[in-house]
C-alpha cells in the first residue's frame, strides 16, 4: 500500500514538471454531497503534488461584481492584471465563458482551446459543469470527465442520465467515482447498491460496462492521498494539453 501511494504520488510529480497546463474535467448532476468534497480534495491532492489549479464552474454565472471566464475573453488588461501571479488554487465563474466556447467556431481547433492562450500559468485546469455543457465543450478532447456516485438516493439516477448524455452525444467515457463511507472492515460495502445500480443500467440500456473507482470519506489522511492520487493520475493520463493556438474565432 505504501509502495502504490509512493508512486501515484511520484507519477503526479513527473507530471507536474510539464510546462504545459492539462485540462480534466469533473460532471455535475446534482449530487453536491459526493461532487463537492470530492472535487476539493482532488484540487488539494493536485497542488501537494506541485501544480496551480484553476476550477473553471460552469454552476458560477460570471457578472461585473463576480468576474470570471467571460471576463477573461474579453477583457485582455484583466487577464493581464489578475492572472500574472496565479495562487496555487482558484475557482473562476464560467458559466457565460463556456457556453460562449462551446458554440462558438473555432477553424481547425477544439472548443477548449482558447484557454490554451488565457491560463497558461496554471498546471490543471478543471472543467467543473452539467453534461450537456462537457458534451458541447469535449468532443475530440481525449478527457474521461469524472463521475461521482454517492450514497445520497438520487445519485445513481442523475448519474445515469449524465453518463448517458456524454456517451451517446459526445462519445465521452467518463471515470466513474463511487464515494463510501470507510468506518470499519465492512463499511467499503456501504454505496455499492448505487454503484450496482448504475453499472446494471449502463449495461442493459447503453451496452457500456461501468468500472468505478473507490473513493473513501472519513478516513486516515494517508489513504485519503491514496484514493485520491490515484484518481488525480487517472485523470491526467487523459487530459488535454492546453497549447497555445493562434486562431479566428466567430461567434
Amino acid at each position: 500500500m505504501l509502495e502504490a501511494c509512493f508512486n501515484q504520488g511520484a507519477g503526479l510529480q513527473s507530471m507536474a514538471l510539464q510546462a504545459v497546463p492539462r485540462a480534466i474535467a469533473m460532471a455535475s448532476h446534482g449530487d453536491q454531497q459526493g461532487e463537492m468534497p470530492l472535487l476539493w480534495g482532488l484540487c488539494s491532492t493536485l497542488v501537494d503534488s506541485g501544480y496551480s489549479v484553476m476550477v473553471l464552474d460552469a454552476n458560477a454565472v460570471e457578472s461585473d461584481n463576480n468576474p470570471g471566464l467571460v471576463q477573461l475573453l474579453d477583457d485582455a488588461s484583466w487577464r493581464d492584471e489578475e492572472h500574472n501571479e496565479p495562487r496555487s488554487w482558484s475557482v473562476l465563474p464560467a458559466a457565460l465563458g463556456l457556453l460562449r466556447m462551446s458554440k462558438s467556431s473555432v477553424s481547425q481547433g477544439l472548443p477548449l482551446d482558447p484557454l490554451g492562450g488565457l491560463l497558461q500559468n496554471f498546471g490543471v485546469v478543471v472543467i467543473y459543469a452539467r453534461a450537456e455543457v462537457l458534451v458541447r465543450l469535449l468532443p475530440g478532447s481525449g478527457i474521461q470527465p469524472l463521475l461521482t456516485v454517492s450514497a445520497l438516493k438520487t445519485s445513481p439516477v442523475t448519474a445515469y442520465q449524465a453518463l448517458k448524455q456524454m456517451l451517446l452525444n459526445a462519445n465521452l467515457h467518463p471515470t466513474v467515482a463511487r464515494i463510501v463511507l470507510d468506518n470499519g472492515p465492512d463499511s467499503p460495502e456501504m454505496g455499492r447498491p448505487e454503484v450496482d445500480n448504475l453499472q446494471q443500467c449502463a449495461l442493459e440500456f447503453l451496452g457500456y460496462q461501468v468500472e468505478p473507482l473507490t473513493i473513501r470519506a472519513r478516513q486516515p489522511r494517508d489513504r485519503d492521498s491514496n484514493d485520491v492520487s490515484r484518481l488525480a493520475l487517472r485523470l491526467l493520463e487523459n487530459a488535454m494539453p492546453l497549447h497555445r493556438h493562434h486562431f479566428v474565432e466567430s461567434h
